[in-house]
């Protein structure tokens, strides 16, 4: 157990604040920091309602789209009709490598080119630099993955 559980719900929703803020919808910000803290492996549904202070519906639908980013996986526990919800100790990994946000950033910067036409536009120049930079992101991402991963097992030894 935390030794200051107000200091851990404090940070739990205050990261969880921040990933609203950078655009991820709250109450599965609110589960996957809820996750993120726990003590224990996982948390059921019925746990997530009672510590986030909310209705099982909320958590249901914020569940639903963590498991859809890959973000979150659910097990069955033995003996009862409850599933538990836990993160893989790799949860950023397989975020970033199930999301096509690059790739289709960089596809909607070059269907811009196509759209401006003109090579000497200021737009041009901009949806260039933008392909050009996600397209850079989407190639690095796997290299970065695998360099935290050494970190971080170096890390742990």
């Amino acid at each position: 157990m935390a030794t200051d559980e107000a200091a851990l719900a404090e940070v739990m929703e205050h990261s969880a604040a921040v990933l609203t803020a950078a655009g991820f919808p709250r109450m599965p910000a609110r589960v996957m920091m809820a996750l993120t803290v726990t003590e224990s492996a996982g948390l059921t549904a019925a746990e997530l309602a009672a510590r986030l202070e909310v209705s099982p519906a909320a958590i249901s639908g914020a569940v639903r789209y963590l498991q859809t980013l890959g973000i979150i996986r659910r097990l069955a526990q033995t003996g009862t009709r409850r599933d538990r919800y836990e993160l893989p100790s790799d949860w950023y990994a397989l975020m970033v490598r199930n999301s096509p946000i690059y790739g289709v950033l960089a596809d909607q910067a070059e269907a811009g080119l196509a759209a401006v036409g003109d090579p000497s536009s200021p737009a041009t120049e901009r949806l260039r630099d933008m392909a050009g930079f996600y397209k850079f992101l989407q190639g690095r991402l796997p290299e970065l993955i695998g360099e935290w991963e050494q970190v971080r097992s170096a890390r742990e030894a």
